[in-house]
């Protein structure tokens, strides 16, 4: 029967293992949740065994509501930069290091003048920053060396999962590409990169192009979770670029936008190009590059809001925010709550409200919010697809300024921020149905591994959902947002050096 494929998405809070048609419909799905360590202020751990215990019980799952002679494949989807070290056995040595940890600020300043900030970056594709994990591994080899020392392997969370499905020490190029270790242009482990976090090379994971059959299950694990041994297990790729592709992101003149607690957006890049505006990741098709942006408080914001004011809830307070007029009565928000990574790269940073009055009441910030999370991805998409469309006409390739975005995420929910995100970026949103698009995109280099389709481009055509909803700019609004556009741009440097100078005064 062999008519469906299982996505798996492994999330910073969850496994989620989804049974996909051809068509890209869902039978059935299992979620098995798992805890999340902060031991030390900065300090985000897991224990990768709870990551084990729950695919094995979301895949049991599957198998028993679908049958095991219905799955012709596997692969996964996973939380980025996170990885852990393990023995020959596969025992994990230490506990998995999240891309949420910042404990390695130093060593992203250690190793941003040893080999040039820049140098990094276009080796790379990632400007410097505690997420990718090359500068945790650095810390773990300042601070725990005889771990790193003595571990058969560092993998990453697809890695980790493979070896324990197949046996076999193999990883995506789409999925180590966050971890900042691998030459971006070749799709190969950099050898500088690796020595600098303190590896050798015979502790990485062999790399294969998303899209490849990793392995057969193995015969012991398939008895635990039902599913035939020798199932094909195949190269998935990491959460972002995977949502990207199961929301139909896959060639030139298409972006994406995910509205969630962070709000990461992307752009597919024919040719290779580096900037500190976006970074640059390998593609899950295996063809040409991903670039994104991220802001790290998007939607968060709004509970943050709900939470501060006493409000009795988010909607309350958007059905109050619809009646303020567009600019919010002169206030001005800088959504740098958690720090900035594109374009700025500066964790010191933090949020800002300017122009408050005592006529201001939440709904007047609530709206602002909104408008300041609009401004700041507007900035980003114009700074990416402005970039793109130079490396596509470097080399002589077609295509233009994308006319629509697809978006998804809690945040499509917010009718109010549509509206101004589309008047801001001054395009139309589509909203894509699809709830679980990184499974889904692990699911579409599941079909085409296994001939389903001639590749990952022609099976996410058939499989991805169109966008259920459109959303059009406001020309009552476009004029004005454009002009206040302006002044947000003028604002994070007006403020940079007044939050240096307070995180100098905190730690005296």
């Amino acid at each position: 029967m062999d008519d469906v494929v299982i996505g798996i998405d492994a999330s910073t809070t969850a496994v989620k293992a989804i049974a996909f048609t051809r068509d890209g419909k869902e039978p059935f799905q299992a979620r098995e949740a798992y805890p999340l360590s902060n031991p030390r202020p900065g300090h985000f751990e897991q224990d990768a065994e709870h990551w084990w215990t729950a695919l094995l019980g979301a895949l049991k799952q599957v198998t028993e509501a679908v049958g095991a002679a219905r799955v012709a494949a596997i692969a996964i989807a996973h939380q980025r930069e996170t990885f852990t070290l393990i023995d020959h056995a596969g025992k994990p040595l230490i506990p998995a290091i999240l891309w949420l940890d910042e404990r390695a600020r130093p060593q992203v300043a250690r190793l941003s003048a040893e080999l040039g900030r820049e140098t990094i970056r276009d080796w790379s594709g990632k400007p410097p920053d505690p997420t990718p994990a090359l500068y945790a591994i650095a810390w773990l080899a300042e601070h725990q060396p005889q771990a790193l020392d003595h571990a058969a392997a560092l993998v990453d969370v697809h890695g980790f999962f493979v070896h324990r499905l197949t046996g076999r020490l193999v990883t995506s190029t789409a999925s180590a590409d966050p971890l900042g270790l691998l030459d971006v242009r070749n799709g190969t482990w950099h050898p500088e990169l690796v020595e600098a976090a303190g590896l050798r090379p015979d502790q990485l994971p062999r790399l294969v192009a998303p899209g490849a059959i990793c392995g057969g299950l193995g015969e012991s694990v398939a008895r635990l979770i039902g599913l035939k041994a020798g199932t094909p297990v195949v190269a998935g790729a990491g959460d972002g670029q995977a949502m990207g592709l199961g929301m139909g992101v896959y060639g030139e003149g298409k972006n994406y936008l995910s509205l969630g607690s962070g709000i990461v957006s992307g752009c597919y890049s024919h040719g290779i190009t580096t900037s500190d505006a976006f970074r640059t990741l390998v593609s899950p098709t295996g063809s040409g590059f991903m670039l994104e942006t991220v802001l790290r408080s998007g939607m968060q914001l709004v509970d943050w809001i709900v939470r501060t004011t006493g409000s009795p809830s988010a909607a309350a307070l958007e059905k109050a925010a619809v009646d303020v007029a567009a600019g919010s009565e002169g206030l001005l928000v800088l959504p740098y709550w958690a720090g900035v990574m594109s374009p700025y790269w500066d964790g010191a940073a933090r949020g800002a409200i300017v122009g408050l009055s005592l006529d201001h009441e939440p709904k007047h910030l609530f709206r602002a919010v909104l408008e300041g999370i609009a401004f700041e991805q507007a900035i980003a998409s114009e700074a990416m697809e402005t970039q793109a469309a130079e490396t596509r006409a470097a080399e002589n390739q077609a295509g233009g300024k994308p006319a629509a975005m697809i978006a998804a995420g809690g945040g499509t929910n917010c009718a109010l921020l549509m509206r101004i995100m589309a008047s801001v970026l001054e395009r139309p949103l589509s909203v894509s149905p699809v709830n679980e698009a990184a499974a889904l995109g692990a699911a579409m280099l599941a079909a085409s591994a296994i001939g389903w389709f001639a590749s990952p481009e022609t099976a996410a055509e058939a499989m991805a959902t169109p966008p259920t909803r459109h959303v059009d700019p406001v020309d009552g609004l476009v004029c004005g947002y454009r002009a206040r556009k302006a002044i947000y741009r003028d604002l994070y440097q007006a403020t940079r050096e007044t939050h240096v100078r307070l995180g100098e005064v905190g730690q005296v």
